[in-house]
């Protein structure tokens, strides 16, 4: 019998996808942060969602208001790795009987004050007694269609770069993190981003990402990797994840600019080679090894 351990998180996803059917409306279904659907001459929709169990996610002796928050947040990222504005969202709740109401209304306001923030309209959802607390955030936005980006754009030559630190977000900074929905909208609207993901499950798998999407391969160099203060060491920026920083390719000159503006955040850690090189990384005496690009999954 093969069991979901044995066909892992990405084998399962596949194996659902090929299943399904899509009509002309999906310009791009599964295998990216969000459903990309037609919507008018100028824009698209952007269609995500994003579960958070306890246990998995959080935990009980988490602060309840900054679970609420993470569970809009995650999506919200999702809307900045393609470059789009949130919009509106509905919230699916699983909540065992014996919740408190101080502890629900804390959780409810940690989701209604960040998307409030955001100008996202929580318009509705669903509410159903669980074993343990389990929240499911759908969330629509939208963006023009000549700013979006996808995982599948990176050229050969393109710089890589992530727009923050990694690393040990596991100790806290999991449950408070910005959504870079206003960085992704300041690239794009200045740059020419070729490939954007956000980093959700580490920087090795997401950017695997890209690679098997755009069929490119990929040098990181282990001295550029920005490291958080919570990271203990170089393992827990590549593989550890829910950092939710963008990952991103330009092209060369596009790159140089970006440098050239010393906006704080934004930093290169590779370029993108061609496919048959894979995923490799480069340590600060110039010894490269191939890795795979592995890092957090459900099975």
């Amino acid at each position: 019998m093969t069991t979901l351990t044995k066909l892992g998180e990405f084998g399962l996803i596949n194996r659902f996808k090929k299943s399904v059917k899509l009509d002309s409306s999906v310009k791009k279904g599964t295998g990216d942060d969000c459903a990309v659907i037609k919507f008018n001459k100028d824009s698209y929709l952007l269609f995500t969602c994003d579960m958070l169990i306890e246990g998995m996610d959080f935990t009980r002796r988490d602060n309840p208001y900054l679970v609420g928050r993470k569970a809009i947040a995650v999506s919200l990222s999702d809307i900045a790795a393609c470059a789009g504005l949130p919009r509106y969202c509905l919230v699916a709740l699983g909540l065992p009987r014996k919740t408190s109401l101080t502890f629900a209304d804390k959780l409810f306001k940690g989701m209604r004050d960040l998307a409030g923030r955001y100008k996202v309209n929580i318009a509705g959802g669903d509410l159903s007694r669980a074993g343990r607390l389990t929240i499911d955030v759908s969330m629509l936005g939208k963006v023009e269609k000549k700013l979006l980006v996808l995982r599948s754009g990176a050229k050969k030559g393109d710089i890589i770069f992530v727009s923050g630190k990694l690393g040990g977000s596991i100790r806290g900074r999991h449950l408070s993190f910005i959504p870079r929905v206003k960085e992704a909208r300041f690239l794009v609207k200045n740059f020419k981003v070729n490939a954007m993901i956000d980093i959700s499950d580490g920087l090795l798998q997401d950017l695997g990402h890209i690679l098997e999407e755009s069929r490119v391969g990929a040098a990181l160099y282990e001295d550029l990797i920005p490291l958080s203060a919570e990271a203990r060491n170089l393992g827990e920026a590549l593989y550890m994840g829910e950092d939710f920083e963008l990952l991103f390719t330009l092209a060369p000159k596009q790159a140089k600019r970006l440098i050239a503006a010393k906006t704080p955040n934004f930093k290169p850690i590779g370029e993108i080679t061609r496919q048959a090189d894979r995923l490799r990384i480069i340590d600060n005496r110039g010894r490269e090894k191939v890795i795979q690009p592995r890092g957090f999954r459900h099975f």
